[in-house]
């Protein structure tokens, strides 16, 4: 077994005649060895999981992508035949069928090793809300292993399973993976069905990923995503996968000074400080951003009317039998009964002022990357107070789900204490693909290793910077360039950006008159009468390609544009006659370097 069990290692292995039965028997072995007895609730018999691995067939990573990949789940997803808990003995039920998200991965060929512990009813981010006994943090037992998901965690921290899934309604898929070293990734609401999860608050659930790597994690939600008509909060939201580059013109934001909070902790601070130094080499300079509405939205979680969402959750449980919950778990979710139906249509109203504040933000930046959480968070703290140091670390996560936001956890460079830090990747839904590649090439520049392990990371493989089989290549040459102000008509339609280039020496560029925003027309000409014009290339569905040229205005249009590469992407150009009085700026060479000389010229 390989000292980190990642998908590519062991199918590396499994082609040269590993089998998988020697990997569980390393598995039980590790687990045997940690001697931890809260990381699973119900593990399954080695005898069981290698029989599993019988029934597989031979070695096909293509049919079967997970084929003998070892794997946990959360204990708050069904899987038929064994008891659901929620870490709540009198709550348990045996499941009759397999949650979706579980079954995809079971199809896939992953080896089902058991159920993981969590804070009871995944509600807390601490993972010592249990009545059995809690995980120990994999790196430091004195600091909280984070939950709600805190045995899947640390059952991949440890290298016991590849991946493992977990949930995340306020930061349960992301704080555990940030105090444990591992990558925890929480896709876009409604991308992977909820069906089979039982829930905290139901309109903000999410299964989420624990992976060693942003590659495994985001292998393994494209496994399971995918729309589920039988289940009414899922949403068939395009998906792009990872982009092979960064765009040249990505836009990240990082908290402002009256943003940064760290609990008067130095040491987090500077951890942080490190993280955006390797932050600035991989994707350049940052803006500084006020958090200010998303904190506000975070407060609505706990301190509003969604913890009644909780409450009803398990209502016949928490009104006949209320001794049966942990004490903090009673208390938080037993805040419910302090609201009405009116403060319920109060939080609501409030949450659509916030969201349309976060949505300027948005038109700033493309991805904004903060701490996970401000700093760990000692188990002795919560003996002392089993509430505040729990808020505290919800401080960049709470907010994500109230405002349908996607986020990446990865690991990055330790402080200086030898504590994990971390930090987080969030964008609006759908641009899973995006953070994927992002987060990829920062857990890389970190140079930490891979949960407990001396395994480096491993750097991310650029996918091929051409369209699929199932997409439209559309270049861009204007206002649509990455970082400009169209630039989200096609990402809000699911583009994903390809590479970027220049087109042939048979082009002008002309400012065209009118706007917000300004626009540049291309215009084809004969060769020896025109010059390179840099451009962007862009992949689209064919659906989406569809709409976003039926939205294109006169006098622009679409046809083939003929690129230095030698490729020919779908791509704007405009009527001859269109230029009218516009402004001839083929000398700038782009647009991108039109805007900037002109910005110049006013300031």
């Amino acid at each position: 077994m390989p000292p980190f069990p990642t998908i590519s290692a062991l199918h590396a292995a499994y082609a040269t005649g590993l089998h998988p039965r020697a990997v569980l028997a390393e598995t039980y072995r590790r687990l045997a060895a940690i001697d931890d007895p809260g990381i699973f609730l119900t593990l399954l018999p080695e005898t069981e999981t290698v029989a599993a691995t019988e029934a597989l067939g031979p070695f096909d990573p293509v049919a079967q992508p997970l084929w003998g990949v070892p794997f946990a789940v959360k204990d708050n997803l069904d899987v038929a035949g064994l008891p659901t808990t929620a870490a709540c003995p009198d709550f348990v039920y045996l499941a009759s069928e397999t949650a979706p998200s579980v079954a995809r991965l079971l199809a896939a060929g992953a080896i089902l090793i058991g159920k993981t512990n969590l804070d009871q009813f995944a509600t807390g981010l601490v993972g010592l809300r249990t009545p059995h006994p809690a995980p120990r943090n994999a790196l430091n037992a004195d600091i909280v292993p984070g939950g709600s998901s805190s045995g899947s965690a640390v059952a991949v921290a440890h290298g016991l399973v590849a991946f493992a899934l977990g949930t995340d309604t306020a930061g349960s898929g992301r704080v555990p993976a940030g105090l444990n070293n591992v990558v925890g990734l929480k896709p876009s609401l409604g991308s992977v069905s909820g069906r089979g999860l039982l829930p905290a608050c139901r309109t903000l659930d999410t299964v989420s990923v624990f992976a060693g790597t942003v590659a495994d994690a985001d292998r393994v939600f494209r496994i399971m995503a995918g729309y589920d008509a039988a289940d009414p909060y899922s949403r068939d939201l395009p998906i792009p996968a990872q982009p092979p580059g960064l765009p040249p013109g990505l836009r990240v934001g990082v908290p402002d000074a009256a943003s940064r909070r760290f609990g008067s902790d130095p040491l987090s601070e500077a951890a942080f400080a490190a993280g955006l130094a390797d932050l600035a080499t991989v994707a350049g300079s940052a803006q500084a951003v006020d958090l200010a509405p998303l904190f506000a939205a975070a407060a609505l979680l706990y301190d509003g009317p969604w913890v009644a969402e909780r409450y009803q959750a398990i209502r016949p449980l928490i009104e006949t039998q209320p001794e049966a919950l942990h004490p903090t778990t009673r208390a938080v979710i037993g805040r419910a009964a302090g609201f009405s139906a009116a403060d319920a249509f109060a939080g609501l109203y409030r949450l659509a002022e916030l969201r349309r504040a976060a949505d300027v933000l948005w038109e700033r930046i493309d991805v904004l990357v903060v701490p996970t959480y401000p700093r760990p968070v000692t188990c002795a703290e919560l003996e002392a107070d089993p509430i505040g140091p729990n808020s505290e670390l919800g401080t960049y996560t709470n907010f994500v789900n109230l405002l349908d936001l996607c986020a990446l956890a990865v690991p990055g460079r330790f402080r200086a204490d030898g504590l994990p830090a971390g930090l987080t990747l969030i964008a609006p839904r759908g641009r899973d693909g995006l953070l994927a590649a992002l987060g990829a090439r920062l857990h890389a520049a970190s140079g930490v290793p891979i949960g407990t392990s001396v395994e480096p990371v491993p750097a991310p493989v650029a996918g091929p910077a051409s369209a699929g089989p199932d997409e439209i290549e559309l270049a861009v040459i204007g206002a649509h360039l990455s970082g400009l102000p169209l630039n989200g008509e096609l990402t809000g339609l699911g583009a994903r950006f390809l590479r970027a280039g220049e087109t042939r020496p048979e082009y002008r560029l002309y400012a065209l008159p009118g706007g917000p925003p300004r626009r540049p027309g291309l215009l084809r000409v004969a060769a020896d009468a025109g010059a390179t014009i840099a451009a962007e290339v862009w992949a689209l569905s064919p659906a989406a390609f569809g709409r976003f040229v039926a939205a294109i205005p006169a006098p622009l249009g679409i046809g083939t544009l003929h690129l230095a590469d030698g490729t020919n992407p779908k791509g704007f150009l405009v009527e001859a006659e269109g230029i009218g009085s516009g402004t001839d700026i083929t000398g700038y060479g782009g647009w991108r370097r039109y805007l900037t000389a002109q910005s110049l010229h006013v300031a």
